[in-house]
């Protein structure tokens, strides 16, 4: 009966419009009152969510991509991916370059939906006066933009390593993502090659020698970026939280020095939209953990494996219906609170089964991706398709083919562990 209060009181509160760091926080309190732990209790757990030196990687990292996303980055890197593909002159090569451009910014920027706008306003208007449908290029944008999720500096991949407690390191989460975000991409690669030769899309363009040389150069300054945070984390130069802080402060001199794109007098309100995300991101952590707290004392993680220990025994058939509710909550409730809903729930039961916590985290990062890409609350749907200027019907009558290879690649990353693993054991992670 105490689950059913806490877990009752959380999906009230949904129903009927209370923010979701306010449900957490409603259901805690009604948990906890229930069981007859004291409030004190529970406000300790809040400020104890937001109180771990860790959280700073947030907010740095989120200014840096934000800066970077901003200032001129991004034409950069699509200029940069058209002279990579250009030499090919593969058919539907700006479809490529479409999905290279976005590993690139994902790479910087750390989040889907900054992606999907950047690239976006660049690409989609490219793609269609190059002969490409409007529809297709939105469609590309939107689910390239889906590695942001995987590659470091994932913001959600800190926040799956909050919400386990700091129990898996940043780092660890973060060199796990390198390879299934680049599969996804090559994967979406590929899907665009097909349709290009199918509907006999323009070739892609050669870009001549003396001009290929500057956009390289001109790249080159965002580039580094991605030297400075993996380079200096694993030659132990400096920790993620520091890593954060100098790429701020990379970002913030390529951008206002060396690009001179972004106005001196937009920089406040940039700093004003990344002070609100944050703040944002912090209340549902902070709120997040009484929840874990609550869920503790009421053993849920344990009465869920006892129940899903019930449906079946085998490893794969939970790894399967895990993926199918996670889809399913991708669909319905935004990022960062199923993260912090669920991996408390969700993480003792397939340690249980013997999957490692490092590559749950990516199970559940690429599910709840999917479902940024699908209505009611895909996020990166909506900005692509204000970014697209189309409408969703339109986006959802074609994107079924780019979520079929999105499911594969899921299943391979959900039943091969070593796409996960192999990299930050390679590094001795």
């Amino acid at each position: 009966m105490d689950i059913a209060v806490l877990l009752a009181t959380m999906f009230f509160c949904f129903v009927i419009g209370v923010p979701i760091a306010y449900s957490l926080a409603l259901a805690a309190i009604a948990g906890a009152v229930y069981i007859g732990i004291p409030l004190e209790a529970v406000m300790l757990k809040i400020s104890d969510g937001v109180s771990k030196v860790a959280m700073l990687t947030i907010p740095f990292f989120v200014l840096a991509g934000a800066i970077m996303a901003e200032g001129g980055m991004a034409r950069r890197l699509v200029a940069f991916a058209d002279v990579l593909v250009g030499i090919t002159r593969v058919r539907g090569g700006l479809s490529v370059v479409n999905v290279l451009a976005t590993t690139f910014l994902s790479g910087i920027s750390g989040s889907a939906v900054a992606d999907t706008s950047a690239i976006g306003s660049v690409m989609i208007p490219q793609m269609e006066k190059n002969g490409f449908p409007r529809v297709f290029a939105t469609n590309v944008t939107i689910t390239a933009s889906v590695q942001a999720l995987l590659v470091p500096p994932s913001h959600n991949a800190v926040i799956y390593s909050l919400a386990t407690g700091g129990t898996i390191s940043i780092i660890s989460l973060f060199m796990a993502g390198v390879v299934p975000g680049l599969l996804l991409g090559f994967s979406i690669v590929i899907l665009c090659l097909v349709i290009a030769y199918r509907d006999r899309h323009p070739r892609g363009q050669t870009v001549p020698l003396n001009e290929a040389v500057r956009i390289t150069i001109d790249a080159a300054w965002g580039l580094i970026t991605l030297v400075i945070i993996l380079g200096g984390i694993l030659g132990g130069v400096f920790t993620a939280v520091e890593a954060g802080a100098v790429a701020c402060v990379w970002a913030f001199f390529v951008t206002m020095f060396i690009y001179r794109d972004y106005r001196w007098r937009d920089l406040p309100a940039l700093v004003h939209r990344t002070l609100r995300t944050v703040a944002m991101v912090m209340t549902l952590i902070a709120c997040a953990s009484s929840v874990g707290y609550v869920m503790a004392l009421t053993q849920m993680p344990a009465k869920i494996t006892a129940f899903f220990l019930t449906i079946s025994s085998d490893k794969n058939v939970i790894l399967f219906l895990i993926n199918i509710l996670l889809l399913v909550l991708g669909c319905l409730v935004d990022m960062a609170p199923s993260i912090l809903i669920t991996t408390p729930i969700l993480l003792p039961v397939m340690v249980n089964f013997g999957v490692d916590p490092v590559h749950f985290g990516m199970i559940m990062l690429l599910n709840l991706g999917i479902g940024l890409c699908h209505p009611p609350v895909g996020a990166i749907l909506f900005v692509g398709c204000a970014v697209g200027k189309v409408s969703i019907e339109e986006i959802m009558r074609r994107i079924w083919p780019f979520y079929g290879v999105m499911f594969a690649v899921l299943m391979l990353v959900t039943y091969v562990p070593s796409i996960s693993l192999w990299l930050p054991r390679l590094l001795g992670l």
